[in-house]
């Protein structure tokens, strides 16, 4: 029996839960170190003070720019990649992730350019206030700096996941997301280098990453990355463009939400804007288990659908989403009940606690529909169904949260602020109802 044989018998025989947590937990592993050293980033830069701690949160905004590109190639192309694989066509696999992988490169290295010549306007542009700004720049340059090795770290993960190599995705993020950790308390502590150290072991790490990554795909992947396999045709790059749009979209919006909430806050003064990085961290690990799982059920449903299983992508759907909640449940349920304790962890001003404590618990609220919308989302791309998923991606940080957020900011100022996100969480989550309750009923497919 050949790899490719294997492989096929592995996505379509396996008990469906025991495939997705064995595909999910790697991913959600990977997602928590992730948010777990920008976690680090938050606390070992929030002993510096008000401002440098502000700074993660509007560098979180420029994170989201560069993951709402990596996520477009590495989904739309992993689509095509498991697409390719169900099919036993290997050749067109290499294809598709190599020409996701050169794109990303020349997006990533064109960020970078253009990033670094317009530094100081584009930090003022993601909402930082002249106190805020020094300690943006230097950890911007850094981030912007790291950004091709992110951007081609990111598309590699994600077609591990649809290789069904989950385990290895998993190291190459997981060591980046270590040394990370350890390279903030070494230049931070240690050496005294400030906002600019922590930037730097952000740099670092990423490119350590990288090339692990690229290590990984070269030696365990059935596809591979070649520059000779990059297309030439265009139908090929609209094909990935199309498919991970909705990716695109998701993270996009975010990059923009996030922007226009720091620019909001901004007149309630850096404490403000420190306290929202703190909330809007602790949401972001959070929903790093929601994602993690969905993420190992887009493989999954993306080579069943392609499989014609289709019973199997709905008992598929049913479990990410009840697993999700089960799981998200806990950790909202700890952020709500200890949520003074863990704003003070990260910083321990009066004023940061007093407006971050109670903009937690309203978060953890919200974070309880994330499960009713995140794995039908990630359905309708995998099963390359660009239109509702782009809709889907829409809801959260674009068509129910910028409403939302300049409407209660504008009625209750701060506290319009504070409780915008759960408002638009609560509303995504059951707008994305029907589009589950109408995939489980649907008897024919295409």
């Amino acid at each position: 029996m050949t790899a490719a044989d294997r492989y096929y018998e592995k996505m379509t025989k396996t008990p469906i839960s025991q495939l997705i947590v064995k595909l999910g937990i790697p991913t959600t592993i990977s997602m928590l170190i992730t948010s777990i050293y920008n976690l680090a980033d938050t606390y070992f830069v929030g002993t510096l003070g008000e401002s440098p701690q502000a700074a993660t949160g509007i560098l979180f905004t420029l994170q989201c720019i560069i993951q709402a590109v990596a996520f477009m190639l590495g989904h739309g192309s992993g689509t095509f990649v498991s697409k390719a694989l169900a099919d036993k066509n290997v050749k067109e696999a290499t294809r598709y992730v190599s020409t996701a992988f050169y794109t990303g490169a020349v997006a990533g290295t064109l960020l970078t350019v253009f990033g670094l010549i317009f530094l100081t306007p584009f930090m003022r542009l993601l909402g930082s206030t002249e106190t805020i700004l020094p300690y943006a720049r230097d950890y911007g340059m850094w981030v912007l700096i790291s950004c091709p090795f992110m951007v081609c770290s990111l598309v590699l993960n994600n077609n591990l996941r649809y290789e069904g190599k989950a385990f290895y995705a998993m190291i190459g993020l997981t060591t980046g997301g270590i040394l990370n950790i350890f390279g903030d308390y070494l230049l931070i502590r240690h050496f005294q280098m400030g906002v600019f150290g922590a930037g730097m072991a952000t740099a670092v790490s990423q490119m350590i990453s990288f090339t692990i990554l690229l290590v990984l795909y070269l030696k365990m992947a059935q596809s591979t990355v070649s520059v000779r396999a990059v297309s030439r045709d265009i139908r090929d790059y609209l094909g990935i463009l199309k498919v991970g749009f909705p990716s695109l979209i998701r993270q996009g919006l975010t990059s923009i939400s996030s922007g226009l909430l720091n620019n909001l806050t901004k007149p309630f003064g850096d404490a403000a804007i420190a306290a929202m990085s703190v909330v809007n961290r602790f949401s972001s690990l959070v929903m790093c288990v929601g994602l993690g799982i969905g993420q190992g059920f887009q493989p999954v449903a993306s080579f069943n659908y392609r499989a014609k299983e289709y019973k199997r992508v709905k008992q598929g759907l049913v479990f990410t989403t009840v697993l999700g909640f089960c799981v998200v449940f806990v950790l909202a349920s700890a952020g709500f009940l200890f949520a003074d304790k863990i704003v003070y962890l990260f910083q321990k001003s009066e004023d940061v606690i007093r407006i971050g404590a109670p903009a937690l618990r309203y978060a953890t609220i919200g974070l309880l529909f994330l499960p009713l919308s995140v794995p039908v989302n990630m359905l309708y791309q995998s099963i390359r169904r660009a239109g509702v998923a782009s809709f889907l991606s829409i809801l959260r940080s674009g068509a129910t949260f910028i409403p939302t957020l300049l409407i209660t900011t504008a009625l209750w100022g701060l506290v319009g602020i504070q409780i915008s996100q759960p408002i638009a969480d609560i509303l995504t989550g059951l707008c994305s109802i029907p589009f589950t309750v109408h995939f489980l009923k649907q008897k024919e497919f295409e």
